[in-house]
């Protein structure tokens, strides 16, 4: 069983941006194949309601299916602001001036 597609790019009650970035990391999720599986596992595990609830009314999704899918595809696909600053870490500009305050 393929993952659910988005029910929409706009889900009721969440933000229109909210709405893009999820269709973007299911797009991306698809593209990389993550979601080209024929076959489904079924993943079962206890979640306080209010966190479930909350996240589905944050993202404006009312089924836990999508938004498990979302979740995990967020989760699967790495961070590219993350692994620029992994890559940059400590190397500023050669014009680059850390002005301090202090005069």
């Amino acid at each position: 069983m393929a993952a659910p597609e988005p029910t929409s790019t706009r889900r009721s009650g969440a933000p229109r941006s909210t709405a893009r970035v999820h269709a973007a990391v299911l797009r991306e999720a698809r593209k990389s194949g993550l979601l080209d599986d024929s076959q489904s596992e079924s993943v079962s595990l206890c979640v306080p309601s209010a966190l479930v609830e909350a996240a589905k009314r944050e993202a404006g999704i009312t089924s836990a299916d999508e938004l498990g899918t979302i979740a995990r595809a967020l989760l699967a696909q790495t961070d590219p602001v993350a692994d620029f600053l992994r890559r940059t870490a400590g190397r500023l500009g050669p014009d680059h001036d850390l002005d301090t305050g202090a005069h």
